[in-house]
């Protein structure tokens, strides 16, 4: 190399911008340069601490040396976009899916016996009574004060003071002074129940030879009229009668809509008009056309009313005496449709209907919904009017024919003659 040629700088020369030896002076002042270094001095070590390499070599480690990665810049938060939740399963998805294999089909139950329905529906009652006689004659002797609580326990149950006071007396019939077990109070108690209403057991006979044989049906409001008129239109469909109803409750559209549905599924036609119209007129018309049908049982619903009304109870009346216009003889039964669960007031009921329209039968309903169900005892000793049907629930078959000795044993909570458990 000749000494006119510069002299090649060094790595660290190019580096921080000086040469190793400068051949001229640098225009630049030493501030310049000061200010330069003092940032590189700050994040690495000085250079008198590093060794110098060879100018080739550092050039190789220009070229080797890793160059990083660009940083992208900061996003801002609102550019964020949160991660997606999961979408809850709608209607569409889950209809998207398999379709599950259908379900057996349920194991058909067996019917319930009479027996069953009876004691199911009578077991406020029953409880009521069996549990009071339990607490008083377990571990106790017989006497004055025994027979006293006993009678009010049947007192409570609706059975009348008459009825109490004589159960209480064959309860206390020689056994004085003596232990005497609860299972044979409750053997008393059925015993002289079934007594008392053996007498008005009576089925509802329908007379062939008159055609129609016209019913009659009375009751308070909230009785369950509408409703047992349909159940009896459906025992008579099913015995192979023909039926018709009238809707004499004219003053309730929803009860002439509910006798026009009993029709329906009785088969059984029903006589109506709009509601207002005049009962009275009504029924006669009904009563026709039963006769030109040729028809074998008419059920005539009445509007309900309570029993200290007298304008209502003269429009009863007059029912009455239209029907009669055309068949002297009808109706020629009335049956009087009580709620057990109104318990005592079902007495001044039977007095007010049977003045009025003639009361020949009772049909007794709602007594699963009482633990006084022995207001039936106490109507049977006071009036003796025959118990043609009860009712314990709301289907068609919870209204059946009335039997004094299952009654007695399901009120006393025993089982039933043939054995059946209560």
């Amino acid at each position: 190399m000749s000494e006119t040629e510069p002299k090649k700088r060094g790595f660290f020369s190019r580096l921080f911008g000086r040469d190793e030896e400068p051949a001229k002076p640098v225009p630049a002042p030493e501030t310049v340069t000061e200010q330069v270094v003092e940032p590189v001095e700050e994040s690495k070590p000085e250079p008198e601490e590093v060794a110098s390499p060879p100018a080739a070599e550092a050039e190789a480690l220009v070229v080797q040396a890793p160059v990083p990665e660009p940083v992208s810049p900061p996003v801002p938060v609102e550019d964020v976009a949160p991660p997606a939740e999961p979408e809850p399963e709608s209607e569409v998805t889950v209809a998207s899916l398999p379709a599950p294999e259908p379900a057996p089909a349920p194991t058909p139950q067996p019917k319930r016996s009479w027996w069953r329905r009876l004691t199911e529906g009578l077991s406020r009652t029953s409880s009521a009574l069996t549990t009071g006689i339990t607490d008083l004659f377990t571990k106790r002797k017989l006497d004055a004060g025994t027979l006293e609580d006993l009678e009010d326990i049947l007192i409570q149950a609706d059975l009348g003071l008459a009825t109490s006071a004589k159960i209480a007396k064959a309860v206390g019939d020689g056994r004085y002074d003596k232990q005497i077990e609860p299972a044979e109070v409750k053997a008393i108690l059925a015993r002289e129940v079934e007594t008392i209403l053996l007498p008005v057991a009576q089925p509802l006979a329908i007379d062939a030879t008159k055609k129609p044989f016209v019913l009659l049906m009375v009751g308070v409001n909230g009785s369950g009229k509408t409703t047992t008129i349909g159940k009896l239109a459906a025992k008579f469909r099913a015995e192979g009668k023909s039926v018709m109803l009238a809707a004499g409750d004219t003053f309730r559209a929803a009860a002439i809509e509910q006798l026009r549905v009993w029709g329906e599924r009785t088969g059984a036609e029903v006589v109506y008009g709009q509601q207002g119209a005049d009962a009275a007129g009504l029924a006669f018309e009904a009563l026709q056309k039963a006769k030109a049908d040729n028809t074998d049982v008419l059920l005539v619903d009445t509007a309900g009313r309570l029993q200290n009304k007298q304008g209502l109870m003269d429009e009863l009346a007059k029912v009455v005496r239209v029907i009669r216009k055309q068949d002297p003889s009808a109706p020629h039964a009335a049956l009087l449709v009580l709620d057990a669960t109104v318990g005592q007031n079902a007495i001044s009921q039977v007095e007010a209907f049977r003045e009025t329209a003639g009361v020949t039968g009772l049909v007794m309903t709602k007594l699963d919904g009482t633990a006084r169900g022995g207001i039936l005892v106490a109507l049977a000793a006071q009036f003796g009017l025959p118990v043609h049907f009860i009712g314990v629930g709301e289907s068609v078959d919870d209204l059946e024919p009335f039997s004094a000795r299952d009654f007695a044993r399901a009120v006393a909570g025993m089982e039933s003659a043939s054995g059946e458990a209560a």
